[in-house]
């Protein structure tokens, strides 16, 4: 399982550099724009410049609308400015036909300009509150698209959880969805340590996380610490052990 940490400033994205040995995915985002918020093209390239160049860089392009055009615009940014994932929240989309038409767009945008990179469909657990699509229609639109992931994180960030929207065995509905596919799956929502066994038995490949991993566990008012980002490593890799003496002992 990778560990994905969303750095919202090239402050805190030094930060993560000196937790580099314990990450995966740099991710920029801005969250007070929302969930899956945008940062600035140039913070991009900044954090991008900040962080050791083998280690991956991921980018939100926003909870974006039903505009294709629009939000496939804002994917080449995001590419252009050194995004590697590059991470679309279909929170305008209220049909599996909608998330489609964007998802399409934003995976020729990125792929015309850098085949390798990585397009992420991004939904929402808690979608029945904000009206977008079901969360276990993300890995069809993600295959159907092209994308290369299917990711659930929460819209709304007032303290609920991802499993409090969607419990542990739709979750892993998720992510057998998104592997009979062929695509990656990727789980964010205020994620915290206690989590990290259940997502190591369904078999999650990303795990995102923010809050778990910020001074005083706030998301917002917190600051990333690398102390605590090697803790949450610590934590998975533990588990991932665990996981795997257990599947051994069974065979």
């Amino acid at each position: 399982m990778l560990l994905l940490i969303s750095p919202d400033s090239v402050e805190e994205a030094v930060d993560c550099a000196k937790a580099a040995e314990y990450l995966d995915i740099v991710d920029v985002k801005k969250p007070d724009e929302g969930s899956l918020g945008a940062n600035f093209p140039w913070v991009i390239r900044e954090i991008r410049e900040a962080v050791p160049a083998g280690k991956p860089v991921s980018a939100t392009v926003g909870d974006v609308p039903y505009k294709p055009g629009t939000v496939a615009q804002a994917a080449l940014g995001a590419v252009v400015s050194g995004a590697t994932y590059i991470k679309v929240g279909l929170y305008g989309c209220t049909t599996p036909d909608q998330g489609i038409d964007v998802m399409r767009a934003v995976v020729r945008a990125v792929k015309d300009y850098r085949p390798e990179a990585l397009v992420v469909a991004s939904g929402y657990a808690d979608a029945h509150r904000v009206g977008c699509v079901n969360p276990l229609a993300l890995p069809d639109i993600a295959a159907r698209s092209g994308a290369d992931a299917a990711m659930l994180d929460t819209a709304i960030k007032d303290g609920s959880r991802l499993f409090d929207h969607v419990p542990p065995d739709v979750c892993a509905e998720f992510v057998g969805l998104a592997h009979a596919s062929g695509l990656l799956a990727a789980l964010a929502g205020s994620v915290k340590q206690d989590d990290l066994a259940t997502l190591t038995r369904i078999g999650t490949d990303i795990v995102g996380v923010r809050g778990a991993v910020c001074e005083g566990g706030d998301r917002n008012a917190g600051r990333i610490q690398p102390h605590l980002v090697a803790a949450f490593r610590a934590e998975m890799d533990r588990h991932a052990r665990e996981f795997a003496a257990g599947v051994t002992l069974a065979g």
